[in-house]
């Protein structure tokens, strides 16, 4: 194949498209980010990613390099057979059918992912996971999501909704969840969840999360009960994860997951006497950041030229 040909690889969020131009290799050469237009409706999403698809070819050809396929990943529910978004209520769509729509504007085979899969791909190939056959991928941000890797693949379960992580109900006598349950991990443990608790039991309003972590060393009470009921929540949850997966290890991900120590320590601790007979997996933290979509979208499109 000519050292010249590349891959275009969009990971869509709630408020930002991330993209890229990726050489055969899975190296990056050109890098950009775009508003997704939400405010303005999902046609204007949907137009939006288009456009930002049009951009990374004419970019690449500008490079010298020659698009081969395509690939984004979205959140939500997203079946992969058919390429077809199915629902996300962070962005409001439904069954969109977007390998369709960029085929037709870009004219490549086009991958469509759902982004959490697609980041643990990513750990798997080239993050903190890489050369473990089984592991669990949870990023914990303002939402908690998950994903499993069986054999170096993610698994996307018989309605392309496996490993809700952030759904597990943990407290059944908790909070109601916007999912309609109650007591899910995310209404105690995801950061959204973590600010809106320490303002309303503290009176104080804070931007999010690592304001909240930041209080902890001085041992702010509230700070400080707000934290653990995160962990003691998290434990639970990845006690569960463990016990139904068996995973060589965990890798937390999202943005929780830079409080470090603050985090990671005590959850070892936690998980470690809560388990029985089996020892906890290690617990790692993510190595891609939020770059690890994009690059796995990056991997899904080269997979489509040179199937590994």
């Amino acid at each position: 194949m000519p050292l010249n040909e590349c891959v275009l690889a969009l990971d869509l969020g709630g408020t930002s498209i991330k993209a890229g131009v990726a050489d055969l290799t899975g190296r990056f050469v050109l890098r950009m980010r775009r508003d997704t237009g939400r405010a303005h409706g999902v046609s204007a999403v949907v137009e939006n990613l288009l456009v930002v698809a049009g951009e990374l070819a004419d970019e690449a050809s500008r490079l010298g390099h020659d698009p081969v396929a395509a690939a984004v990943v979205v959140p939500g529910v997203v079946d992969e057979e058919r390429g077809v978004a199915v629902d996300a209520s962070n962005i409001g769509w439904r069954d969109v059918p977007l390998r369709e729509l960029l085929r037709e504007r870009l004219g490549l085979p086009v991958h469509v992912g759902h982004d959490v899969r697609a980041g643990a791909l990513a750990e798997a190939r080239r993050g903190a996971a890489r050369g473990r056959r089984c592991f669990a991928f949870v990023p914990i941000g303002t939402g908690i999501g998950g994903a499993w890797v069986i054999d170096g693949r993610p698994y996307s379960g018989a309605h392309y909704a496996a490993a809700e992580v952030g759904h597990i109900v943990v407290r059944p006598d908790g909070e109601p969840c916007v999912c309609g349950r109650v007591g899910c991990l995310e209404t105690l443990a995801s950061a959204s969840a973590i600010a809106r608790r320490y303002s309303e039991r503290s009176g104080r309003t804070v931007a999010g999360a690592d304001e909240v972590a930041a209080l902890v060393p001085s041992a702010d009470p509230v700070a400080v009960r707000v934290w653990d009921d995160a962990l003691d929540a998290l434990s639970d949850a990845l006690l569960t994860v463990s016990t139904l997966l068996d995973p060589e290890v965990i890798v937390l991900g999202g943005g929780l997951s830079h409080a470090g120590t603050l985090l990671l320590a005590p959850l070892r601790e936690r998980l470690s006497h809560r388990s029985s007979s089996l020892p906890p997996p290690p617990l790692v933290h993510a190595s891609l950041g939020d770059e690890a979509g994009c690059m796995g979208a990056a991997l899904h499109a080269i997979d489509l030229v040179r199937p590994s």
